[in-house]
């Protein structure tokens, strides 16, 4: 079991990976990237998560035909290769190296295709029966956030306030007050046994996971509402969950100063996830 990277047409050892210093996606954050992880040793998702990245290129104008380049079966390659139990993927493609103008490149460059493969780690077991911490914060992300962006300087800035808050992720709230996401997770509310997240369009990513859910939730019979909610709405909520690739569905028992609930996970984001977790074990 090893680490490995993907670059360009080879795959190597993670630390052999290297790309040009003219890459665009170095230069500019001219790209964009996805995450996928497995269950079971299997991509969970990987049509909805290749549908998006096609989605994301083409309103970046990146000329990458996913299909005939062979991407999902680069990515099996990949997980077969570094022989983990379950892995996390995650590729990335940029418009490619040229020299340094703002502009797209005068002539025909080729993207970089990138993919490192590494074993999945997913948050500690107290994370789902204790519930977490989150903090708010500014969204000072650009106004596109439905393109799944290389650029990420924003969101650093909230996770690393969120930490040093001692918190696991920062709420993210935009000039109206509303609450759009979390800085790498979506963000649910519920109250009076209804759900209620952000609406899709350019405020959000638009997460796989947070569409698995949704979908979920509505197969359980909740009422899901796709409606942007104040900071306030979510500190007064009975439960708060965030949702992720890796966050799964996972409990908020604190937004700042204001306990959720009774303190501890809600019933349904336990049930929600435990709704998840066997669809997928069901795949």
């Amino acid at each position: 079991m090893s680490e490995i990277a993907y670059v360009n047409g080879r795959f190597m050892p993670l630390a052999e990976a290297v790309i040009s210093v003219e890459d665009r996606g170095f230069q500019f954050a001219d790209g964009v990237y996805e995450v996928v992880a497995t269950y079971r040793g299997r991509p969970y998702a990987l049509e909805p998560h290749m549908r998006r990245l096609e989605r994301s290129l083409h309103e970046l104008r990146i000329s990458l035909d996913i299909g005939a380049y062979g991407l999902a079966q680069i990515i099996a390659e990949g997980i077969r290769r570094s022989g983990f139990a379950e892995t996390l993927v995650y590729l990335q493609i940029t418009r490619g190296t040229a020299p340094r103008h703002h502009e797209f490149p005068a002539t025909t460059v080729l993207p970089t295709v990138v993919m490192t493969v590494k074993q999945l780690q997913r948050p500690p077991a107290e994370c789902y029966v204790n519930g977490v911490r989150v903090i708010s914060t500014r969204d000072l992300r650009w106004k596109r956030c439905d393109i799944k962006s290389i650029s990420l300087l924003a969101n650093i800035l909230a996770k690393q306030e969120a930490s040093e808050a001692g918190a696991f992720e920062a709420l993210l709230v935009d000039d109206q007050g509303r609450v759009t996401e979390g800085s790498s997770t979506s963000a649910f509310r519920v109250k009076g046994g209804a759900l209620w997240t952000a609406p899709e369009g350019p405020q959000i990513l638009p997460s796989i996971t947070r569409g698995i859910l949704v979908e979920v939730a509505r197969g359980m019979g909740l009422t899901v509402h796709q409606e942007f909610s104040s900071l306030a709405e979510f500190r007064q909520a009975d439960e708060v969950f965030l949702a992720g690739t890796t966050t799964e569905a996972m409990g908020v028992v604190r937004v700042d100063d204001h306990v959720i609930g009774d303190g501890v996970p809600g019933p349904l984001t336990q049930k929600l996830r435990a709704a998840f977790l066997a669809a997928n074990d069901a795949l």
